[in-house]
């Protein structure tokens, strides 16, 4: 059975590695932030009809902690119900920022979150709305930048996302866009004598040999639908254009974890989408499927799969590790070469461990060696997350009504890519000028 995108594209079907589609309650309304509570209101009651009793008190705590979407925990604070037993329904009402569409495939998202619960790793998905979904609330603390830092959570991490990369199979389909936001196409070939197919076609095979959608398509995407109203916007875009091309022929066919070099990515792994479960929800210490972590005594797991994709375990990785500096960019707290290879071993033991497991098989492998070869990759892939999100805030500096310094943030995120390239390149060297911060804190050892 074909899935079919709201502009009537296939995208892709549903079988054992296909995309997976249930009948997700559609509520044809929208939140709208200028009343929130009351269309908050109305959306959760749609499906939770029994909180409009006399003795019901719903109220929404909005969570900050994103710089895309508005997040509201809706609670049903019922008299004689335990904190515990009221989060055991509570709903979380996530509505897409402004514009949001022209970077996240929506569609795709939802087929993200499905995908996800079928392996137990992600919350029930309750219904989705016009600009917006809902799903069961994740108990658990969320975690801050400090927190990534810390060993006991940075290893939960790493075994989380080793989990997600060896168990979660990679969907291939059309890469999501809006043709209509995308502004200007003439450095690779004038706009007018681009069909649909063939602008799909452009953006779906910007890495060759990588099966749609992946991080290199997303990229390509997200420059097209740059902001081009003005000579230096029209420059920056081919600019980037060029540095895309360079940067995939450079990265893209290198050897990875995965199939062809791909996993399942979450590609957003910032603190907020981290969470420490509960000690109810815990894996114990001593789990004898070889899985569970033998020094850990937290388990944590991600919520937020927008931005999810097929691409490099090395990308996820570095764009995790640049996330230890939060939405500051904080530079000397990115993790050291001891804390990453800390993080890659309790990674490679546990990819391994859930790929054994999944196979039905021990997994025979020289742990060294994946060690070595995998942080490696991390370094070489350490400036791409910089490239990644620094497109990513042009674009929303022109759409988005969250009150964040998007224009700013994109140029210290495309100044890390830059330092790398004069890193890697010589230039910074021969040029005579002083390691950057962050170039000189990922050299460091300790």
């Amino acid at each position: 059975m074909a899935v079919a995108t709201e502009n009537g594209q296939s995208n892709g079907h549903l079988n054992g590695n296909g995309p997976v589609e249930h009948h997700i309650r559609y509520i044809p309304f929208a939140y709208s932030s200028e009343d929130s509570e009351a269309t908050a209101r109305r959306l959760v009651l749609a499906i939770r009809p029994a909180w409009e009793s006399a003795d019901s008190k719903v109220e929404f705590v909005r969570f900050t902690d994103g710089i895309t979407n508005t997040l509201l925990k809706a609670v049903n604070k019922k008299a004689g119900l335990s904190k515990d037993e009221v989060d055991k329904e509570a709903i979380l009402l996530r509505a897409y920022g402004n514009g949001t569409d022209l970077i996240i495939d929506r569609h795709r998202e939802t087929q993200n979150h499905e995908l996800l619960m079928r392996y137990g790793l992600a919350p029930e998905l309750l219904a989705r709305f016009e600009n917006g979904m809902m799903y069961r609330f994740v108990q658990g603390s969320m975690t801050h930048p400090e927190d990534l830092r810390k060993p006991v959570i940075y290893k939960a991490v790493a075994k989380r996302l080793a989990q997600w990369h060896a168990v979660v199979p990679c969907i291939t389909a059309r890469t999501g866009h809006s043709r209509r936001n995308s502004k200007n196409t003439d450095f690779i070939v004038p706009s007018e004598a681009l069909g649909d197919a063939e602008f799909q076609q452009i953006i779906d095979s910007v890495a060759p040999g990588k099966p749609p959608p992946n991080v290199w398509t997303v990229m390509q995407k997200w420059i097209f639908a740059l902001p081009t109203d003005t000579e230096a916007q029209r420059e920056r875009q081919a600019q980037l254009q060029k540095e895309l091309t360079r940067t995939v022929a450079e990265l893209s066919q290198r050897p990875g974890l995965g199939t062809n070099g791909l996993v399942f990515a979450h590609c957003d792994l910032l603190s907020g989408n981290v969470i420490v479960l509960p000690k109810s929800q815990q894996t114990p210490a001593d789990d004898s499927n070889g899985v569970a972590a033998k020094d850990t005594t937290i388990d944590v797991t991600f919520i937020d799969y927008e931005y999810a994709t097929p691409s490099p375990a090395a990308f996820d990785i570095a764009n995790h590790f640049a996330e230890w500096g939060g939405f500051d960019c904080d530079f000397s707290v990115l993790p050291t070469r001891v804390q990453r290879r800390e993080f890659i071993t309790a990674y490679i033991r546990a990819y391994y461990a859930y790929q054994g497991e999944k196979n039905g098989t021990t997994a025979d492998y020289d742990e060294a060696a994946e060690v070595d070869r995998l942080l490696n990759e991390v370094d070489v892939f350490r400036g791409l997350p910089g490239f990644y999100w620094g497109i990513w805030a042009l674009i929303q500096a022109t759409i988005s009504q969250i009150d964040f310094d998007y224009a700013s943030y994109a140029e210290t995120r495309l100044g890390e890519y830059w330092a790398w390239r004069d890193e890697i390149s010589g230039d910074r060297q021969r040029a005579g000028k002083e390691m950057p911060l962050r170039e000189k804190r990922w050299a460091q050892e300790q």
